[in-house]
């Protein structure tokens, strides 16, 4: 029989409770497998490029496809859930991202993996949300720091193992199963989902689909997304398609912004940015995200180009990063679930910044102990930050608004990250063009990956690199003004007149139940 973990009561210190634990560790096998698609591919796209017999501009779309779908499907996420339920949606996402898995490790031509990688983005686009939208109604606003830590780790080492165990399986087996290696993982998320998620979950058949909404919004942000994606892949913001992407994207945006504003009911509630709590945490989010894809798509081609790295071990050379996350993340949570996100998010922006700022002094002869743990402090600032800032977000909303936040939230960290692997890699690009002319263009940088540069290029080309961190520690510095104004404090429980009752102290205290998510319109 599934666990009621999503209806039973609340206690002010219920901690992981074993329902919510089950229902943590299923979610989690969902979230894992399409964290790491995002980066799995990255080092396959060569092998791709040369089995297929296409150019790189083409096969790039086996990432930016799968990105496009994303941008796509999430903007439905907070609908669907509210219509037909978060159980019966969380079921259909992953049925159609293993459909999408198995038909791209049996892909025979180019355009054939792009479509399949699109199919499998439409499922993947929406097991994020959902996944975070049944923690918030299980976990209650005074778990919600140390669910989201919990859920938080495959988000931040998904991405670092991602190349590590890409490179693995291309080395060894095939790049088909890149994509292979997703089916077992799926099969028993689908069985645990049938054994644990509550089946009680029905939706509303009266929540109706805001139609010109999702006409302006997906569209918008598609356009949005294939112009940084293009910006990023060498284009520049020059470039013709890259200005026609991004002033389409912004166009149809804000005019979904309009339509938000007049209509209820709309596909994304902007009327939730009136609640100052949830306005900073989406604002720290956006920066979270934006830091956490920049630089990681600058430390592999660092390792790559400037070291001479090979593609597995310039993954592997990432592990400390995780590392760190995984340390900081249960602390974090246990402390913003017992005194709030505005003593934990400003700390841990405060080690990022330090983190990046060793990496803007890097050249081909930083020591690589330094490097280890400079990695390892920015994987500690990412830990504290990343969820506490989205538990933040919840804290005082009611649980009918979970699903809409959600989707809000996941929109502003892909579209963060988007921006920001466009702007560095833009700077970057300019940077080793003005130090190294000739070698700043994608076939030159492309056949430096994974050889010895001779040592005046290699060390040119770092400095370009160490240039670029900057706009990192630019956005660091950002971020950690944001997070000071977030909430210090938790809130109370109905019931409980002590203001530390939320810490796990051990003690007991009288139950407030959750409140019973309703459908919206």
């Amino acid at each position: 029989m599934p666990d009621q973990a999503a209806s039973a009561p609340v206690t002010a210190d219920a901690g992981f409770d074993p329902a919510l634990k089950r229902l943590a560790l299923t979610v989690t096998l969902g979230a894992i497998m399409a964290i790491l698609d995002t980066t799995i591919v990255a080092v396959a796209i060569d092998t791709l490029g040369r089995d297929f017999h296409t150019s790189l501009s083409t096969i790039s779309w086996v990432t930016t496809g799968y990105l496009l779908a994303l941008a796509v499907v999430i903007p439905l996420t907070g609908w669907s859930v509210e219509r037909f339920g978060a159980t019966r949606m969380w079921n259909i996402s992953l049925v159609l991202f293993l459909v999408g898995s198995a038909l791209c490790g049996t892909a025979w031509s180019a355009g054939s993996l792009i479509f399949f990688r699109i199919l499998q983005g439409l499922g993947g686009g929406m097991i994020m949300p959902i996944c975070m939208t049944l923690l918030a109604r299980a976990a209650g606003p005074q778990r919600m720091g140390r669910v989201m830590s919990f859920i938080g780790i495959p988000a931040l080492v998904a991405p670092v193992l991602g190349p590590v165990v890409g490179g693995l399986l291309v080395d060894n087996l095939s790049w088909r199963w890149i994509f292979f290696v997703n089916i077992p993982i799926g099969v028993i998320a689908l069985i645990a989902s049938w054994r644990v998620l509550p089946r009680d979950d029905r939706g509303s058949a009266h929540h109706k689909l805001d139609v010109p909404g999702f006409l302006l919004i997906s569209p918008g942000l598609a356009a949005l997304v294939y112009g940084l994606s293009e910006a990023g892949n060498g284009g520049g913001f020059g470039a013709a398609k890259v200005q026609i992407g991004l002033v389409v994207g912004v166009v149809l945006l804000c005019g979904f912004v309009v339509h938000a504003l007049r209509r209820s009911g709309a596909l994304l509630d902007l009327r939730l940015f009136s609640d100052r709590t949830f306005t900073l945490a989406s604002i720290t989010t956006f920066i979270i995200g934006a830091l956490l894809f920049g630089a990681m798509f600058l430390f592999p081609l660092y390792y790559q180009i400037v070291r001479g790295q090979t593609a597995l071990v310039a993954g592997l050379l990432l592990a400390p990063q995780g590392l760190g996350a995984m340390v900081a993340m249960p602390i974090a949570g246990r402390i913003t679930d017992r005194r709030g996100a505005g003593y934990v998010v400003p700390v841990g922006m405060f080690l990022m910044l330090v983190g990046t700022l060793l990496c803007t002094q890097v050249d081909a002869h930083t020591s690589e102990i330094l490097l280890v743990l400079t990695l390892f402090v920015r994987g500690l600032g990412l830990g504290a930050t990343m969820m506490p800032a989205m538990g933040a977000a919840y804290q005082s909303l009611d649980a009918a608004a979970v699903p809409r936040a959600t989707t809000t939230i996941n929109i502003l960290q892909r579209v963060g990250g988007s921006i920001a692997t466009a702007l560095v890699a833009v700077v970057l690009q300019r940077g080793i063009a003005h130090r190294v002319p000739g070698v700043a263009g994608a076939g030159g940088l492309g056949a430096a990956q994974g050889r010895k540069l001779p040592e005046s290029v290699a060390n040119s080309i770092g400095h370009a690199f160490g240039e670029t961190f900057w706009w990192i520690v630019g956005l660091s510095a950002a971020g950690l003004v944001v997070a000071l104004f977030l909430p210090r404090s938790v809130p109370t429980p109905a019931g409980v007149s002590d203001p530390e009752a939320g810490a796990d102290d051990g003690s007991e205290h009288p139950a407030a139940p959750v409140p019973t998510p309703e459908p919206v319109g």
